[in-house]
């Protein structure tokens, strides 16, 4: 006996994938849940990267001492940090509203100060499972230049009266 595959019609949004059983449904990803899912990655990479942290000897008591890799832990340094995490953390939500083009440069700009910032903390660290996350980091990063930088375009001009939110 012979199985026939038939595919659906195309429609935009969507294409059919043939196996040899049955035809399954692709649902393609726009870019902005794209970049979305990333920033939401790499802060899942952040957080597993500073817990594994207290797994090292000696940093639970350092942390308690008040200090963190010769760090003062101030209020300052307590608020400066918290900034950096929610940044990257509204970021998730932003990069679903925006405007396309605020939010194509909003995401290029943040995107390569967190690689700088990673790569600046990551000078001097010898820990294996921390220069992994933090390469990990950078490629979620690169990826949301790249999805950014090569944001789909459309024809014909924008309203330049809209706002920056969509």
């Amino acid at each position: 006996m012979r199985k026939l595959i038939v595919n659906e019609p195309q429609t935009e949004g969507r294409r059919g994938v043939t196996s040899s059983s049955s035809t399954l449904e692709d649902v393609r990803v726009g870019v902005r849940l794209k970049i979305s899912a990333l920033w939401i990655a790499m802060l899942f990479l952040f957080a597993y990267g500073d817990i594994f942290g207290f797994f090292n000897p000696g940093q639970i008591e350092e942390v308690i001492s008040g200090e963190i890799s010769g760090i003062e832990i101030t209020q300052v340094f307590l608020l400066a940090v918290s900034v950096y995490i929610a940044i990257a953390s509204v970021m998730i939500f932003l990069s679903l509203v925006l405007r396309p083009t605020v939010c194509r440069w909003t995401n290029i700009v943040l995107a390569i100060l967190y690689s700088v910032s990673i790569v600046a903390s990551a000078i001097g660290e010898t820990d294996a499972y921390y220069l992994f996350l933090s390469t990990a980091e950078i490629a979620m990063l690169l990826l949301i230049v790249r999805y950014a930088w090569t944001w789909p375009r459309q024809d014909g001009a924008g309203d330049p009266h809209r706002s920056l939110v969509a």
